[in-house]
C-alpha cells in the first residue's frame, strides 16, 4: 500500500473525527497518527471537554466490533476481560468473551477504577491476548484501545501505574474550545448530536494495512540517532526520577512517521520528531518528588530537552 493511500484515509478518518470535535485540529490529527502508530492512545484532560466524544467518535468511524467499557471503582478485571463459566449442560466450564474482545474498544475514564482492573488491559494492550483460568485466548485483530481519564487531582481516580501509561503509543490533551468554536458545538446539538451521524470510513481489515504502511516511512540513519538522543536525554535530566524507555523510542519513531505518512511524506523530517515528542513521551516519565509538589508539568521537560539536543543536518 503507497503512502498517498495512508493519506486519503487519514483524510477521511480526520474529517469524521471533525464533525463532532469542533476547532481541535491539532490534536484530531495527532489521535489519527497514533492510532495509525498502530498502537493505543490515552485521552486526558477535564471533564467536559470532549474526551469520550473524541474517543467513541474515532472507533464508530473504523469498521469491525466496537465496545465501550466504563471503569468504576467496583470494576472487576473479568468484567473486562471475560471469565469461565459452568455449563451445567455439558458438565464442563466455557469461556464467556469480555468485551476487550473487539477491534476498537474504549476504556471511558480508566484511572477510575481501581489498579487491579485497571491491571487487566497490560496483556491485552502488549501482547493482544487475554489469559483466563491458565488459557490464552487471541483478540481480534485489529486491536485498538483509547482510552480516556481525568486529572489525577480529581476525586476518586487513581494513578495509572507506569506500566500502564507506558504502553500508550501517544497521550493527548483537549482543552477548552475557543468562544467561536463553543458557539458551533452549540449550534451542533440544539436537536440532535453530530456523533449519531457518524459512519465507519475505514474499514477495519484497511486499518491494518495502513498501520503497516506507516512503517514503510524512510527513517533516516542521523534521525535515529536523534530519536536515540532524545529519549537518553530523558534519562539524564537532574528532574526525572526515571526517564523513558526503549519503548517510548519506539513510540517516538511510530508517531514520526505516522504524522509524515499523514502529511503525505514518504521520509521522516526532524519537525515531525518534534511534534510528537510530548505525546509520546512526556506521560513515560516520572518526576522526583519535589518537582511534582512545585507542580513542574512533564511536558516542559520534553520541550526543554528538544531545545537540548542538536537536530541533525540534512545528509548527516
Amino acid at each position: 500500500m503507497q503512502i498517498h493511500n495512508v493519506t486519503e484515509a487519514a483524510q477521511r478518518l480526520i474529517d469524521a473525527i471533525e464533525t463532532v470535535i469542533v476547532g481541535k485540529r491539532s490534536v484530531v490529527e495527532l489521535t489519527v497518527a497514533g492510532f495509525l502508530s498502530g498502537g493505543h492512545i490515552l485521552i486526558e484532560d477535564i471533564p467536559g471537554v470532549g474526551k469520550t466524544m473524541l474517543a467513541r467518535t474515532l472507533a464508530k468511524s473504523v469498521g469491525g466490533t466496537f465496545k465501550r467499557v466504563q471503569f468504576t471503582p467496583d470494576l472487576l478485571p473479568a468484567d473486562v476481560t471475560g471469565s469461565s463459566i459452568f455449563n451445567q449442560a455439558e458438565g464442563k466450564f466455557e469461556f464467556r468473551p469480555g468485551p476487550v474482545f473487539a477491534n476498537v474498544v474504549v476504556a471511558d475514564e480508566i484511572n477510575r477504577a481501581t489498579p487491579k482492573s485497571q491491571a487487566a488491559l497490560l496483556e491485552c494492550m502488549e501482547e493482544f491476548t487475554v489469559t483466563v483460568d491458565g488459557t490464552t485466548h487471541d483478540l481480534p485483530r485489529p486491536f485498538f484501545v483509547l482510552a480516556t481519564e481525568n486529572p489525577i487531582e480529581y476525586e476518586g481516580t487513581y494513578s495509572l501505574p507506569e506500566a500502564q501509561l507506558d504502553r500508550f503509543i501517544m497521550r493527548v490533551n483537549i482543552g477548552y474550545p475557543a468562544p467561536d468554536d463553543e458557539v458551533e458545538i452549540l449550534t451542533q446539538q440544539i436537536k440532535t448530536h453530530p456523533i449519531d451521524e457518524v459512519v465507519p470510513v475505514l474499514p477495519a481489515d484497511e486499518a491494518a494495512q495502513l498501520q503497516l504502511a506507516v512503517r514503510d516511512v524512510f527513517l533516516e540513519e542521523s534521525l535515529k540517532d536523534y530519536i536515540v538522543a532524545v529519549v537518553g536525554k530523558t534519562r539524564e535530566h537532574p528532574d526525572l526520577e526515571l526517564g523513558a524507555s526503549p519503548r517510548g523510542s519506539l513510540a517516538l519513531m511510530r508517531g514520526a512517521q505516522a504524522v509524515a505518512a499523514i502529511a503525505g511524506r514518504e521520509y521522516v523530517t526532524p519537525d515531525d520528531i518534534k511534534r510528537v515528542a510530548v505525546p509520546a513521551l512526556a506521560h513515560r516519565l516520572i518526576m522526583k518528588s519535589e518537582q511534582r509538589a512545585q507542580g513542574l508539568p512533564a511536558s516542559r521537560i520534553v520541550e526543554e530537552v528538544l531545545q537540548l539536543v542538536p537536530v541533525p543536518l540534512a545528509g548527516s
